[in-house]
């Protein structure tokens, strides 16, 4: 990657000199450390060296049901005759804050990032809250124009100097703010321009919601890039802020929420709405910033391509179905849960289960305008028709739905359902 790394071990590399640095990793050690003073300590040494940022990661409890060991002091000591101390993502993000005295960020479970400065973690939230736009490589001045006026209508303003790649500045020449605004304000679709406005509110509107989570700071601490969006969306500071706040009140309001979510893309069930990762960046902003939530208390998991959002109560899971584009029913691999009540995680595998879990029906998870739903459709209205969904209690299994699709005297090749051959 191009990067200048050094590496330390008390037993394997002492001799390493011990240096600060802008980033200090610090992978899978705090476990191993039996002595609860010297875990600590361990953890204070490692965020004295950081000049910028702290990782840190650890293994996490649900990998107990896995090992074989006994017990010892707050862990076990595994066949290899190690100590493991296995963490609740909860309680090793409470850990690094009150050691560091700095509030953390768990971008996955089992991982924690500690800036040393404010600025730096509201900067990494932000470009996982607000849409990024993509530069494209330039070569003259007109198309370096054209990508001036892409972003413009993509956030639904002009960008600042700052937000200029580099190299793309060269290729405007000299030309003062006002001469660009004029360009744009030729250039830009005002309808294009009306619908990245309207998103980049929404997306501001999310980062100021989860804010509350990491310190609501003062505007001119906000990474310039929100400043700006604040700045063109909104009266105030104060009225983003305002209207974030209401936004997040009504994660709390059972009956908002389910009116959001039976406006949502995705499949609304008695208890839950289930979306696809590629439909969820057109669900209602509220459940937007129910999810964000659920990430920014415990992390989000790699992996992921199904998002659950709990009515009944307040819960977030991401679940895997690795298939899902080309197995018209997927199974499920695992799932991770957050309850927003206590912030703890749950994390459950189903892949190496005899029987596991899958879906029906993927059209319904997707948006509508999504290139696959037309193809998921026919093969629902196949499989109605050969009477496949009669008995719903049991094809939500892969025994129950293999011994449907037995009688119904009928089988799958791809996404098409055709007769079983005798």
């Amino acid at each position: 990657m191009g990067l200048n790394a050094d590496g330390w071990d008390p037993y394997f590399a002492p001799d390493e000199p011990l240096t600060v640095h802008d980033v200090v990793l610090l992978n899978y050690v705090l476990n191993v450390i039996e002595d609860t003073a010297e875990r600590r300590e361990t953890l204070s040494k490692a965020w004295q060296l950081a000049s910028g940022a702290l990782v840190v990661s650890v293994r996490l409890k649900w990998e107990l049901a896995t090992l074989n060991a006994t017990g010892l002091s707050d862990g076990i000591v595994t066949s290899r005759n190690t100590f493991q101390h296995f963490f609740s993502p909860s309680e090793i993000r409470r850990f690094v804050e009150e050691v560091t005295g700095q509030r953390c960020v768990s971008p996955s479970p089992g991982v924690v990032y500690v800036f040393r400065r404010d600025e730096q973690r509201f900067a990494y939230l932000a470009r996982g809250a607000i849409t990024d736009f993509e530069w494209t490589n330039t070569q003259d001045y007109a198309s370096a124009v054209a990508e001036i006026v892409s972003f413009t209508e993509d956030r639904g303003r002009p960008p600042l100097f700052e937000e200029i790649p580099a190299d793309l500045v060269p290729m405007l020449g000299r030309l003062s703010r006002r001469t660009l605004l004029d360009i744009v304000h030729q250039g830009a679709s005002p309808e294009r321009v009306a619908v990245g406005l309207k998103r980049t509110t929404l997306d501001t509107l999310l980062y100021l919601g989860t804010s509350i989570f990491n310190g609501r700071v003062g505007f001119n601490d906000l990474p310039l890039n929100v400043q700006a969006d604040i700045k063109h969306c909104f009266k105030t500071y104060r009225e983003a802020c305002t209207r974030a706040d209401r936004l997040l009140a009504k994660i709390r309001d059972d009956t908002y929420i389910r009116g959001a979510m039976r406006n949502s893309p995705g499949k609304l069930t008695a208890s839950a709405l289930y979306v696809h990762r590629r439909a969820v960046p057109k669900i209602p902003v509220v459940l937007r910033l129910y999810e964000y939530c659920g990430f920014v208390a415990a992390g989000r998991p790699e992996g992921w391509n199904i998002l659950k959002l709990e009515h009944r109560g307040r819960r977030v899971a991401w679940s895997s179905y690795p298939e899902f584009d080309s197995d018209p029913h997927p199974t499920l691999d695992w799932t991770y849960a957050v309850d927003m009540n206590s912030l703890e995680g749950n994390y459950q595998r189903f892949g190496d289960r005899a029987n596991r879990p899958l879906l029906h029906r993927k059209e319904e998870f997707l948006s509508p305008e999504d290139p696959d739903v037309d193809k998921y459709r026919r093969l629902t209205s196949a499989e109605i028709k050969a009477g496949l969904y009669q008995n719903p209690t049991i094809i939500g299994l892969e025994t129950g739905w293999a011994s449907e699709l037995e009688r119904c005297g009928v089988e799958l090749r791809g996404h098409r359902l055709v007769k079983r051959k005798t």
